[in-house]
């Protein structure tokens, strides 16, 4: 997977959404598929389609695949906790794995401000989506303890 970045404005000229641009997100805090769809589908594309396929392929991969809207991203879990997350940004998605440190191999970046266990990586086209990387690192996740639930039993 690289992780090259697109030159110039991906928007089209559309104003971006608050999230995009730095700013607090306009994405309301909401548990359930619906906000998740609905925040995918305020975004412009290229993220758009990119954030579609990144949800596709955890529904597809996760079964019993919890969503949420948080901090103005889609958020993914399975059991008691939050494993992953999804978010646009001005030319690329972030998909960031919460625990990301105990992934092999470990994904590439390391978001600021998302805590020092979490790794990800930046997609700014769909051919940059590796299907079976990211399905393994999903699976591999669930696996770990996530964020925002109960605590695992051993």
């Amino acid at each position: 997977m690289t992780r090259d970045r697109m030159d110039g404005d991906s928007s089209g000229g559309a104003a971006l959404p608050q999230a995009m641009t730095g700013r607090a997100s306009p994405a309301k805090a909401a548990v359930g598929d619906k906000p998740v769809f609905a925040y995918i589908a305020s975004l412009p594309q290229p993220q758009r389609g990119i954030a579609e396929a990144v949800d596709a392929l955890a529904a597809a991969t996760l079964p019993g695949l919890q969503r949420s809207v948080k901090w103005g991203m889609a958020y993914y879990g399975v059991g008691d906790g939050w494993c992953f997350s999804c978010g646009g940004f001005a030319v690329h998605v972030k998909l960031m794995f919460i625990n990301g440190v105990d992934l092999d191999p470990v994904p590439p970046v390391t978001p600021v401000g998302m805590g020092k266990a979490t790794r990800g990586v930046e997609l700014a086209s769909l051919d940059e989506i590796d299907d079976a990387q990211l399905a393994t690192w999903m699976r591999q996740v669930t696996s770990v303890p996530g964020v925002g639930g109960g605590k695992r039993k051993a």
